[in-house]
């Protein structure tokens, strides 16, 4: 799995094409979707589009809370695939526990069973805490190879990572640049930015990549597309990984995932 890839949160299904199709172009391989998105259909003619091989790319999608359960999860498994037009895709999550229906176990069996048929390469979760984690690692046989949760600097999610690196499990960073939201205007993040000549966006997911997270920065505009994925050439020290480390509030921006069901 690309440890940076591109997100379509909230890209329209007419615009999905245009933003993946530059996002190929600038030499993305890891695309990001969702059916809840309602862009798996613009995301697949992109994909088809492209000319890149099949195996050269890695395809994420993820079920939505009302297909929990086990014969849901199928069916709408087929759909989000009809919808790529693929004949599998490298990973496939759920998309939040919704714990108060209590279904995630039901639905994780169904994923195992997507796997074992071979139609989603890997399988993960998404948005779940330590004890959903551990159901899933005592109820089920496949170890998720994937939590996607929100995760930036003000909200690092340090005792989630610790699990995840006990159990071998990836951190994936949905919103990892904060959504923008005030994040990208802090003077420690714009100190290191002068010095290194690069953009605050920039510096955030260098910042990701070196503490081992995945990252998913989503954009439509074709300049910030190609600016995000222009991160592999330069480092930040030891002290720019601690000055950020400090930024860490635990404000967390989109909802607490014990609430969404």
């Amino acid at each position: 799995m690309p440890q940076l890839g591109f997100g379509v949160w909230q890209v329209p299904d007419d615009e999905a094409t245009a933003a993946v199709t530059t996002a190929l172009e600038a030499g993305y391989r890891s695309i990001d979707t969702a059916a809840i998105y309602g862009n798996e259909e613009g995301t697949g003619k992109a994909i088809a589009a492209s000319g890149v091989p099949r195996e050269e790319l890695f395809i994420t999608t993820k079920l939505w809370n009302n297909a929990h359960g086990f014969d849901q999860a199928l069916a709408a498994f087929d759909d989000s695939l009809a919808k790529l037009g693929l004949d599998y895709v490298d990973l496939y999550l759920i998309h939040w526990p919704t714990p108060a229906r209590d279904l995630y176990a039901d639905t994780w069996r169904a994923l195992e069973k997507i796997h074992a048929d071979g139609r989603a390469k890997t399988i993960g979760v998404s948005n779940f805490g330590p004890a959903q984690l551990r159901r899933v690692l005592d109820e089920g046989s496949i170890v998720p190879a994937v939590n996607q949760v929100e995760l930036h600097p003000d909200f690092a999610q340090a005792p989630l990572r610790a699990v995840h690196a006990e159990h071998g499990i990836a951190t994936e960073a949905w919103s990892p640049l904060g959504q923008g939201k005030g994040l990208l205007d802090e003077p420690v993040i714009g100190t290191i930015a002068r010095r290194l000549g690069r953009t605050p966006a920039q510096v955030v997911l260098r910042w990701h990549l070196q503490i081992g997270n995945v990252v998913i920065p989503k954009s439509v505009t074709p300049s910030r597309i190609k600016e995000n994925i222009d991160v592999f050439d330069f480092e930040l020290t030891d002290a720019d990984m601690t000055a950020l480390a400090g930024l860490d509030a635990g404000n967390r921006i989109g909802p607490d995932p014990e609430s969404v069901n």
